[in-house]
């Protein structure tokens, strides 16, 4: 089993950063990847990005590549996103998810752990 909580949520301003943070804890060795999701009011989950636990590699989706950076704290089972230039289509409860298998894959279902969200709302 593994562990998650997320924070650093919160209302920001269009064009204003947020760094969210994912706390790991329990069977972290058994850990290949973590992920962010995000879901909109009356939208399904998306995916954001993602990165390797303890090997190279990091994933965005397009919406977010040059605006967010997914990077990772091994030392303290954390891993974050860096959010710049927030636009009011990134408001979301955002989730952080582990993936045990190889592979940074963008597919929710293919995550098995999950944490309870942090809520970002961005205001124009």
């Amino acid at each position: 089993q593994v562990q998650l909580v997320e924070s650093g949520g919160g209302l920001v301003q269009v064009g204003g950063s947020l760094r969210l943070s994912c706390v790991a804890s329990g069977r972290t060795s058994t850990t290949y990847a973590i992920g962010w999701f995000r879901q909109a009011p009356g939208l399904e989950r998306e995916f954001v990005a993602a990165i390797a636990w303890s090997d190279v590699g990091t994933t965005y989706a397009d919406s977010v590549k040059g605006r967010f950076t997914i990077s990772r704290d091994n030392a303290k089972n954390t891993v974050y996103l860096q959010m710049n230039n927030l636009k009011p289509e990134d408001t979301a409860v955002y989730y952080c998810a582990v993936r045990r298998s190889e592979g940074l894959i963008r597919l929710g279902t293919m995550y098995e752990y999950w944490g309870h969200g942090t809520r970002v709302t961005v205001s124009s």
